[in-house]
Parts: structure tokens; C-alpha cells; sequence
């Protein structure tokens, strides 16, 4: 682990558990708790092999949709059904998501501790129900000690549904997205966004459906920040604000290390990316209303590495970028190194 996210995992850290013992302003908590998370994510991404779950084109332009057509089943869950009842079971469910991607944060921290073999050797584990048998899980003795941890805080959050545990598992959720998530190329990435900027401003502007979701759900999907008002005493965050500029900031760094270089065209991005989200604070204070974040976050990002790209006259490389070729053609030269051997 780099020095530098390790000192941002440390921040983020003490941000999260700030507002606990000092009154914290939330302006302030929200802006440095995304780009805290969006650079730990980031660079948890660059590894010898890409992240494992690619986007195409395709999954891009239906990516919108699909959310939509989410979003609106929740609003039509919370009007006809019992809020209680539907957060229920949405509770039970991120429950199991949540020790998956808690566990999954740690699981780095962890292994560290651990004997080799405890990280190396796989235990396979077979469903022993009828008509299951040909399920299986993979994991390691790491993941199970990971899991402990994960288990007990997400008990603590079903009990008792505290700000902090939300935001935990929150962060976690952003961490393994960025993480895991890739675009595969920048042509990719600018069709997410653009697809979801128009769906941002649609329903937060157009519709009540994103604002009454957001505070009806009951669940992790978004971050919590402690204001000193009694009328709202919460801001909101939500992580696919997060976790979406963040693939496409990832995608720009492990660009820039698939060319040997130091970061620059992440720096751009992140800085794009850190603009977006003090642009959204200010508009949002200034109409005292809810803004629509990828409104002025996705323009930022890909404003400022578009301009940093066209001035360092780097747009062909940048738009040729794909990491799924990238990977076949190292797995073809591992290969050949091999017979070679």
C-alpha cells in the first residue's frame, strides 16, 4: 500500500468519526469524504490484471434505463407498500451485501497478518441441498477471518441503524465499486456519464421520485452527514455520486500506469471530479433545494481531462485505451513465455 493511500484511508477514517466527539461542518465533510473515497478506490483498482467486471458500449446506454426502471419500482414499493415492511427487507439484503463488501475492504488490511498459506489456499465449498449440488463457493481461510469483522458490525447495524455504521458500509460499498468496476474505455466511460447526467437532472428536477426514494430508503445507498439543524438533520449523499465519476477517475489512473508514467491525466480527472462536488455544495446552499450532483460533476471530470488531454496533444492514445484488449494481449505474451520456457 502506497504511503499516500495509506494517509487517505487514515483521513478518511478520522473524517468518518469526526463528527462524534466535534461538530463538523457538513459542507465541509461531504466534499473531502467523496474525494477521499473516489482516490482510496482508485488507487485499490491498479492491480496486474484489470478490475473483473468490464462495461460495454451496450451496458452503458441501457445502464439509465435500467436505473430508472429501479428507481421508479422503489418509489412505487414506498407508496403502496409499508415503509417499514420494504425497508425490511431491503435491511435483510444489504445485510449479506454488506459483510461481502466490508469484508472485501479489509480482506487487504488483514491478509497482512496472516499466514501465506491462509491467503493462498482455496477451500471449495459445495451447496449440500438437492438440485444444488453443482453450486460452489471459493473462498480462503483470509476471507473468513475478514468476514468476522464484517459480520459483527453489520449486526450492529441492523440493530440499531446508526449514521456511522450506514456510512461505513456506505464507504465500503463505494470502495469495492471502484475497485472492482471498469469501463474498459474512455468512449465507454463518456456514454455512462452522459447517460446518467441526463438521468440525474430528469428526476431530481422533473420528478419527486429521486428526492422521496433517497429519504424513505432506509439503507446504505447513500452517506450521512450530521448538521446542527433540528428540521434536517442529516446531508445526503448519494454513493452512485460517488461511485460512478469514480470508475471513470480509476480508469484514468490505471491509463497512466499502462503508460509507465506518473499520474497526470488521474489528476485532472480527480481534480475535475473534486470541482464537481464543491460546485454541487455551493448551488445546493445558494437554492437551499437538492441538486442533482452529476449535474456539475460529470462535466468537470470530463472537461478538465479533456482539455488536459487536447493541450498534451494525447486524445488518440486516450480514445484508443482498452483495458479488455490490454488484458488479452498480456495473457497471449504470458503464454507464449511459457511455451518459450
Amino acid at each position: 500500500m502506497k504511503s499516500s493511500e495509506r494517509l487517505a484511508n487514515l483521513a478518511l477514517a478520522g473524517l468518518s468519526l469526526a463528527p462524534l466527539v466535534v461538530n463538523v461542518d457538513p459542507n465541509l465533510s461531504v466534499v473531502l469524504t467523496a474525494c477521499l473515497t473516489v482516490f482510496v478506490g482508485c488507487y485499490r483498482s491498479v492491480k496486474p490484471t484489470p478490475p473483473s467486471e468490464t462495461m460495454s458500449n451496450e451496458h452503458a446506454m441501457r445502464f439509465p434505463l435500467v436505473g430508472s426502471a429501479m428507481l421508479l419500482s422503489l418509489f412505487l414499493l414506498f407508496k403502496f407498500l409499508s415503509k417499514d415492511l420494504v425497508n425490511a427487507v431491503l435491511t435483510c439484503y444489504f445485510f449479506v451485501l454488506g459483510i461481502a463488501a466490508l469484508s472485501a475492504t479489509l480482506l487487504p488490511a488483514i491478509k497482512r497478518f496472516l499466514p501465506k498459506k491462509w491467503n493462498e489456499d482455496l477451500i471449495i465449498w459445495r451447496f449440500p441441498i438437492p438440485y444444488f449440488n453443482s453450486l460452489e463457493v471459493e473462498f480462503t481461510r483470509s476471507q473468513i477471518v475478514a468476514a468476522i469483522p464484517g459480520t459483527i458490525f453489520c449486526v450492529w447495524y441492523a440493530k440499531q441503524k446508526h449514521w456511522l455504521a450506514n456510512n461505513v458500509l456506505g464507504l465500503a460499498f463505494c470502495i469495492q465499486g471502484i475497485e472492482m468496476l471498469s469501463l474498459g474505455s474512455f468512449k465507454t466511460g463518456a456514454i455512462l456519464l452522459a447517460g446518467l447526467f441526463v438521468y440525474d437532472i430528469f428526476w431530481v428536477f422533473f420528478t419527486p421520485v429521486m428526492v422521496s426514494v433517497a429519504k424513505s430508503f432506509d439503507a446504505p445507498i447513500k452517506l450521512l452527514f450530521p448538521t446542527a439543524d433540528l428540521k434536517r438533520p442529516f446531508s445526503m449523499l448519494g454513493l452512485g455520486d460517488i461511485v460512478i465519476p469514480g470508475i471513470f477517475v480509476a480508469l484514468a489512473l490505471r491509463f497512466d500506469v499502462s503508460r509507465g508514467k506518473e499520474p497526470q491525466y488521474f489528476k485532472s480527472a480527480f481534480l475535475g471530479y473534486a470541482v464537481g462536488v464543491v460546485s454541487t455544495i455551493i448551488v445546493m446552499n445558494w437554492f437551499q433545494a437538492a441538486q442533482p450532483a452529476l449535474l456539475y460533476i460529470v462535466p468537470a471530470v470530463i472537461g478538465f481531462l479533456a482539455v488536459h488531454c487536447v493541450w498534451n496533444g494525447d486524445v488518440k492514445p486516450l480514445l484508443e485505451f482498452d483495458e479488455s484488449k490490454s488484458q488479452s494481449t498480456e495473457e497471449v505474451s504470458a503464454e507464449e513465455s511459457k511455451k518459450v520456457e
